[in-house]
């Protein structure tokens, strides 16, 4: 199993973006697979909808980095680790402007891209941007039809109801052949309709501990991989071609063991061979969060390894 970490990017840890690349170097060293960015624009004082099914949005939020930067700066310190996105929210971002700063970043990394797309929740944020919150699913189909010109054309062109790149000559491609592969979370049925027919993989979310009551995240997890795969060969793709990252979000209760069961489970009982973790609501500073890179990655494969 490949197992990565979120950088240095919200909460505490955003204060100090002189720690970014350090991070990056010492979680790779430490024995990290990848690191992971998010995209949070803003935190609404009263939002209209709250974070992850609740009426508020974390704290934590308040503090958010630019994922672009954040990322471009691990691909400078790091050799080896991939480098994901989970998520961009696409619809926020002019295809052209979005396909040259992902084409930029795959290619300081030497192909270490991985592409996850999204389209956000919070109606706020879309103001902030000035795009209609009810485009967005069919402006993300446009953003996907427009980066997979703008990485495999030359001259590129694309035309769409909201997003249009004139014809011009494009000659920075990604390093990844014939692109980065371009993962896509989702969760309604619409969403999982269009990871089967349009995503190299599905980017889904376990919460640790999961709540009182609440159906086995495993479960659910290994039930809903199984069903996108399924959709994906009625498509005419190959399942076994279609990955799946999972994103691990510890809550604040959560301990080493917890989180290390929960990859352990992930794999043994789902089949998924990469996971990344984000301790967000964990790690104080830089140094703590690394210790907890550590401990994780050293529970996680000694269980693995039993």
């Amino acid at each position: 199993m490949r197992i990565g970490f979120a950088l240095p990017q919200f909460g505490p840890l955003a204060h100090h973006p002189e720690d970014i690349a350090r991070f990056a170097r010492r979680a790779e060293e430490l024995g990290a697979d990848s690191l992971w960015v998010g995209d949070r624009l803003l935190a609404p004082v009263e939002p209209i909808v709250g974070y992850s099914g609740t009426d508020v949005i974390p704290p934590e939020f308040r503090a958010a980095l630019d994922p672009f930067t954040v990322l471009a700066t691990a691909a400078a310190a790091t050799e080896r680790v991939q480098l994901g996105t989970d998520v961009i929210n696409a619809p926020w971002y002019p295809p052209a402007v979005l396909a040259r700063t992902l084409t930029t970043i795959d290619v300081l990394s030497a192909g270490r891209l991985l592409v996850g797309l999204g389209t956000g929740w919070s109606p706020e944020e879309y103001e902030a941007v000035d795009i209609p919150m009810a485009e967005r699913g069919r402006r993300l189909d446009e953003c996907l039809d427009a980066l997979d010109a703008w990485w495999t054309r030359n001259p590129v062109e694309y035309r769409g109801n909201h997003w249009t790149v004139p014809a011009s000559h494009v000659d920075v491609k990604p390093a990844s052949r014939p692109h980065p592969p371009v993962y896509l979370a989702a969760f309604t049925p619409a969403a999982m309709r269009r990871v089967a027919r349009r995503a190299d993989g599905w980017l889904p979310v376990v919460v640790v501990p999961a709540a009182p009551g609440a159906p086995d995240p495993i479960a659910t997890l290994a039930e809903g991989l199984d069903g996108v795969r399924e959709a994906v060969g009625r498509g005419g793709r190959d399942p076994a071609a279609f990955d799946a990252i999972l994103r691990v979000n510890p809550s604040s209760g959560a301990s080493v063991d917890d989180i290390a069961t929960t990859l352990v489970r992930a794999e043994r009982e789902a089949g998924i061979q990469h996971v990344f973790v984000d301790l967000i609501y964990l790690g104080k500073d830089a140094d703590q969060t690394l210790d907890l890179v550590r401990r994780v990655l050293e529970r996680a494969r000694n269980q693995l390894c039993a």
